[in-house]
């Protein structure tokens, strides 16, 4: 058995649970925020069995999507030791962040 665990943006969330639901997958969803651009992502505790982990990796490329957004630099007042404020610049964001762990135990109380 294992643990997929996968991080994505917020925007693909919802398509990406559907297709799960559909493909008969089962998660815990969990809302997190990520460290650069301090925006909301989700991450789904996928548990399945080593013979389904490929299916789960193939919803998650067809549904978390790479693209751009401007990102707009924290203040220096808000990040204490930030001595230079850049320009808003453009970053890449979206797809997914994806571990698979092996499961040494799970049971379902």
């Amino acid at each position: 058995m294992k643990l997929v665990i996968a991080i994505v943006q917020d925007e693909d969330t919802d398509a990406l649970t559907q297709a799960l639901i559909g493909g008969g997958h089962r998660f815990t969803k969990v809302s997190t925020t990520g460290s650069f651009l301090r925006t909301g992502n989700t991450s789904l505790l996928i548990g399945v069995e080593d013979a389904v982990v490929a299916s789960v990796l193939g919803v998650l490329r067809r549904t978390c999507r790479r693209r751009t957004q401007i990102a707009v630099p924290y203040s220096p007042a808000l990040e204490p030791g930030l001595l230079y404020m850049p320009e808003n610049f453009e970053v890449e964001v979206g797809g997914a962040v994806v571990f698979v762990a092996d499961v040494e135990r799970f049971e379902r109380l």
